[in-house]
């Protein structure tokens, strides 16, 4: 393997810097290593989210999420035996003092297929906003049916669903929507989907009050200018294993500062100085797994924000919740400049 430092790591640094690390190497995994380069373990980004869930937090040290005993070869023969057992991305290959000399990660060309048990629940999409912020693109097409290389965003979105087995598809239209019907008329992939007309733009939630009654079970709602990539398994086991109402989808955001930042205290006094820090906080992906008794709480005709939703029901007393992804798991093309790194994350330059 040839980029084996990209998938090394000192076991020095934060969670924060594992999982940029993490992001980067887009295996989902870093091996740890100590100053002599013996492996001391390895944390996944499941790994890193369970330690996160647990109340950890993005400055610990990533001791704190290691798995001390991961799977190793002596030899690159044994890690082929190894590799296919039981779906191994890598499999690190040691020398007798348990220093890392290679990674296996296959033959060239080879791919292990990880297979993805269906999840088959309904998929509600907020199709209806103008899409403000991609004007001028959106004066012409709907925010959903702009293209991200050969498919608009919102047939991306679907065709990952339908990877879970997600196929009954509930889209809220109002802005241009007579256009969006048109293109799924006349796709030749036939979708299962029932449409619900604003009648007058009701929020990012608002608009869930139109499919009062439609359903007794649980339910993913998402906008369309996001496109996740994580698991959506995971994700439905936590919802119900922790009986959320609402469970709000978060990816971490790490952001260096190119700058020395200063706290001030009362005349100025400087209280506490960091070199060119990093910033990491979660962020709503847009993405939610939803109670159908959340439904019931909105009023016919309401103009209201999801986001508001969440916070009235957490008031009620219900449970909501947030379950972090990583960064490079979720796309957003809510902004031009972020609608050209999709494209480019998707299909290249």
């Amino acid at each position: 393997m040839d980029n084996i430092q990209e998938l090394l790591g000192s076991v020095g640094i934060t969670i924060s810097e594992a999982m940029q690390k993490i992001d980067a190497n887009a295996y989902g995994i870093l091996f740890l290593v100590n100053e002599n380069n013996k492996l001391e373990g390895c944390v996944t980004d499941g790994d890193i989210r369970r330690f996160l869930l647990s109340g950890g937090k993005m400055n610990a040290s990533v001791i704190a999420a290691i798995n001390r005993k991961p799977k190793i070869a002596k030899s690159i023969e044994e890690a082929k035996q190894f590799y296919h057992k039981r779906d191994y991305v890598v499999i690190p290959v040691v020398d007798s003092a348990g220093r890392v000399i290679e990674l296996y990660e296959g033959e060239p060309g080879e791919c292990v297929t990880k297979t993805r048990n269906p999840i088959k629940i309904p998929v509600v999409i907020n199709a209806g906003g103008k899409g403000s912020r991609l004007d001028p693109y959106t004066r012409v097409l709907p925010k959903p049916l702009i293209p991200v290389g050969d498919l608009p965003i919102i047939e991306l979105i679907m065709k990952e669903f339908l990877t879970y087995g997600c196929d009954d598809f509930h889209i809220i239209v109002n802005y241009k929507r007579d256009l969006m019907k048109a293109y799924f008329h006349d796709s030749e992939n036939h979708y299962n989907i029932t449409w619900y007309d604003e009648k007058k733009p009701l929020g990012t939630g608002g608009g869930l009050s139109l499919l009062r009654g439609k359903f007794d079970s649980t339910f993913f709602f998402a906008n369309c200018d996001a496109l996740l990539t994580a698991n959506y398994e995971s994700m439905i086991n936590f919802h119900k294993e922790n009986k959320n109402v609402i469970t709000m989808i978060c990816a971490y955001k790490n952001i260096n500062i190119p700058y020395g930042v200063v706290e001030m205290g009362v005349n100025g006094v400087i209280e506490a100085m960091r070199e060119k820090p990093l910033i990491s906080f979660l962020t709503n992906t847009g993405i939610y797994i939803v109670e159908p008794n959340v439904i019931a709480d909105i009023e016919d005709n309401e103009v209201i924000g999801f986001p508001d939703v969440v916070e009235r029901e957490k008031q009620k007393g219900k449970k909501v919740a947030a379950f972090p992804v990583s960064e490079n798991d979720w796309m957003d093309m809510g902004q031009l400049p972020e609608l050209e790194k999709m494209r480019i994350k998707l299909y290249g330059e």
